[in-house]
């Protein structure tokens, strides 16, 4: 029995022959998949159930939690401020946030931040939940943090701090919070697309209930640096999704948090990423190939502080296409996943913005999306 609805041009048949083996292979519950190709959309698929316990069906504009996929758009916006010439990547940070150079951190820059090298993984300060929620409370921790390194000698990944760090800078030179201006400078002026970072109220009912895979890894102690990174210091449970303030609590979704706190749809994902690098159904496209290509600088690749190497590559703020960790389509992809086995990408040479979103977690880089992105990879030729 077909699982899915939805439909994609004859070209990109083989995008849906994959989405249904994912169902029929995989413990897929419920996902979809959009893909652009040129500004236009070409694949639109979507399928399975959005909550297990009331058997609500997945519909398309069905909306989930996608974590770190929260890094793409705002690392498009901090990329569109210096395309804009108002923001300087490679200055300090203090530039624009003056507070921030204390306790060394005088050189560091955005692109430090959004590389994963700015040596502030996690913070010392434990907070909670409501000052996470309160926006200031965080940045003031931020900028009481000592390095864990010498910024810009080594790298790890950034986690939460990494969205709240350029999340201030965006606002220092903007006046809006990244999820406003996410709103206000890309979604909203794009369509309305369907992603944001601080979920509007009457949005909650579109969005789809995540469950845990089985066998999925446990993080280690609270004290292991991954861990702090992954939690805040314990404030954000994960991967609990069913305790106060965890993964499926309407009041998390509620809050800007941008470094793994959006929700989106896969047409929301891949509509940004399209907009990105080619425009929207003619439109002008908000980054330019120059821009693009400052973006595709590889700044970060091999093993990071805790000594770990996936083969993952960073960009400025995105992941860049690996062999060994997610292959795209090649060099000129960047995109972002998320906890859950969601990912988006785009792609100027080919002209692709892509996302797979699902409820069902299974991890990082597992075989759901690499399996669509091959099948688009195979319908480009």
């Amino acid at each position: 029995m077909q699982q899915h609805q939805g439909w994609a041009d004859e070209r990109f048949g083989a995008v849906a022959d994959a989405f249904a083996a994912n169902f029929a292979e995989f413990p897929e519950l419920g996902a979809a998949v959009t893909v652009y190709s040129g500004g236009r959309r070409v694949v639109e698929l979507w399928g399975g159930t959005a909550d297990e316990r009331t058997g609500r069906a997945w519909t398309q504009d069905t909306l989930v939690p996608v974590f770190s996929c929260a890094k793409g758009p705002v690392s498009i916006g901090a990329h569109l401020l210096a395309q804009q010439g108002r923001l300087d990547l490679d200055a300090p940070v203090a530039r624009y946030w003056p507070e921030f150079a204390r306790h060394g951190k005088q050189s560091v820059t955005t692109r430090m931040i959004l590389g994963h090298r700015a040596g502030i993984p996690a913070l010392d300060a434990v907070l909670s939940f409501e000052e996470v929620a309160a926006w200031d409370p965080v940045i003031r921790a931020i900028e009481a943090q000592q390095p864990l390194w010498e910024p810009g000698t080594a790298y790890e990944y950034h986690g939460h701090v990494f969205g709240f760090a350029v999340g201030e800078v965006i606002r220092r030179i903007t006046g809006l919070t990244p999820g406003a201006f996410l709103r206000e400078e890309l979604a909203g002026p794009l369509g309305a697309l369907p992603a944001w970072i601080g979920l509007p109220e009457e949005e909650l009912p579109r969005v789809a209930r995540l469950v845990e895979a089985e066998g999925r890894r446990p993080m280690p102690g609270p004290e292991h640096l991954l861990t702090r990174i992954v939690t805040m210091n314990g404030t954000l449970v994960f991967p609990g999704l069913d305790v106060p303030h965890g993964w499926n609590d309407p009041a998390l979704h509620a809050i800007e948090l941008p470094g793994a706190g959006a929700v989106a749809s896969a047409t929301g994902l891949a509509g940004l990423y399209a907009a990105a690098v080619t425009g929207l159904d003619g439109g002008e496209r908000v980054l330019s190939r120059d821009t693009v290509t400052d973006v595709l600088r590889e700044v970060s690749s091999g093993a990071g502080f805790l000594g770990f190497d996936m083969g993952a590559r960073w960009g400025s703020g995105v992941l860049l296409d690996s062999p060994s960790f997610r292959r795209l389509l090649g060099g000129r992809s960047f995109g972002n996943d998320g906890a859950g086995g969601q990912f988006a990408f785009g792609d100027d040479e080919f002209g692709i913005g892509f996302a797979y979103v699902a409820n069902r977690m299974i991890g990082h880089g597992d075989a759901r999306a690499n399996r669509l992105i091959d099948a688009v990879r195979g319908c480009l030729g």
